[in-house]
């Protein structure tokens, strides 16, 4: 019996991930021109990664773990034939087309994080002093992760300054306790990115956090807290967490420490996640936060879940319908676009919530 569960769960972990694997080559060649017409949308991608700089300069950065944070700007361009929700990605052997594919160049290395901030305060300042900081999930490559961003910056018409924290995962469907160790290195350099970010000119600093990425997410907060700066000075925005891997038990621990939020964190999760029950079966069948559907239960700690079970997924395992699903990203969009506010704010949750109950 544990050998025909072993074999279950192997055979899903092949088939199992977070990203649609690629060549890994986040630069293209730009074999094929571009007029402007071609191109909706054009969005400068800030990193924050504690990834190893690849060797190959088109990948960018690989799976190792580096010891200390890197910086980097890298530009992507949508184009016009793009259908919300989706990552249109050339396949192998394709000439890259920006009139056809998602497409990244100009990627620029910063060496020392002053650089950084001051490139991340330029930005900032002509995007209106917003910023949405993406952490990504297991199985994830890096230039998986950047074209993510750019999808949902794109189709969510978010108009701040987009930050992607990328930590070191493995990228293969093999390296779950890999990735998971090293979410856990990455803790403390998410808080030193955020505590960045918090010295900028950004008025407000918006985290969206995605399966394994919501772990991290929640750890670095709960250290937030413990020093006594859990909102960034007053900056801190939206929290949302999709399709959370995380023990229901660890979440509440972590939450008592943070203390009830001002705003709602915002739990998206859906009972059809098959990612996320594997992830349940592999930790003793523990219930992952993902697809626990006590509400009021997560109400008692100032979360606000929003249950898309009924909605349409794209991928096999319906692991990433906060970003895939195009009625979602749009009212997520909505959700982020929202000032300060609270009660437009709660107007625009409740509209994301009743699209679970359609």
């Amino acid at each position: 019996m544990r050998l025909r569960r072993f074999l279950i769960i192997a055979a899903a972990l092949l088939a199992a991930g977070c990203a649609t694997q690629s060549s890994q080559e986040v630069l293209g060649s730009a074999a094929v021109t571009a007029s402007v017409s071609d191109i909706v949308g054009n969005h400068a991608i800030f990193i924050a990664t504690t990834r190893k700089r690849a060797d190959d300069p088109n990948q960018g950065f690989d799976g190792d773990r580096s010891a200390s944070l890197n910086y980097a700007r890298v530009n992507v361009t949508v184009p016009k034939e793009h259908q919300v929700g989706q990552i249109e990605r050339k396949s192998r052997g394709t000439s890259d087309d920006p009139s056809k594919y998602f497409m990244a160049s100009q990627m620029v290395g910063y060496d020392a994080s002053p650089k950084f901030q001051t490139a991340l305060n330029a930005d900032i300042a002509a995007r209106g002093g917003r910023v949405i900081v993406f952490v990504h999930g297991y199985n994830t490559s890096f230039d998986d992760a950047v074209y993510r961003l750019a999808q949902i910056v794109n189709d969510s018409n978010y108009p701040g300054t987009p930050v992607l924290f990328s930590w070191a995962s493995g990228a293969s469907t093999t390296s779950y306790v890999y990735d998971r160790e090293s979410a856990s290195v990455a803790r403390d350099q998410l808080e030193v990115t955020l505590r960045m970010l918090a010295q900028t000119g950004a008025r407000r600093i918006d985290i969206v956090a995605h399966s394994m990425g919501t772990w991290v997410t929640m750890e670095t907060l709960r250290q937030l807290a413990i020093t006594g700066d859990r909102n960034l000075g007053g900056k801190l925005g939206d929290v949302v967490l999709a399709s959370p891997d995380i023990d229901v038990d660890v979440f509440k621990s972590q939450m008592r420490r943070y203390g009830k939020p001002d705003k709602p964190f915002i739990v998206l999760l859906s009972d059809d996640d098959r990612a996320l029950r594997l992830s349940g079966i592999l930790a003793g069948s523990r219930p992952r936060l993902g697809d626990y559907k006590n509400a009021d239960d997560l109400a008692q700690y100032g979360v606000s879940v929003v249950d898309l079970s009924s909605k349409q997924g794209t991928d096999a395992f319906n692991h990433n319908k906060f970003a895939d699903n195009p009625e979602m990203v749009r009212l997520l969009g909505q959700r982020l676009r929202e000032d300060d506010g609270f009660a437009s704010d709660r107007q625009v949750t409740d509209r994301i919530r009743q699209l679970g109950m359609m």
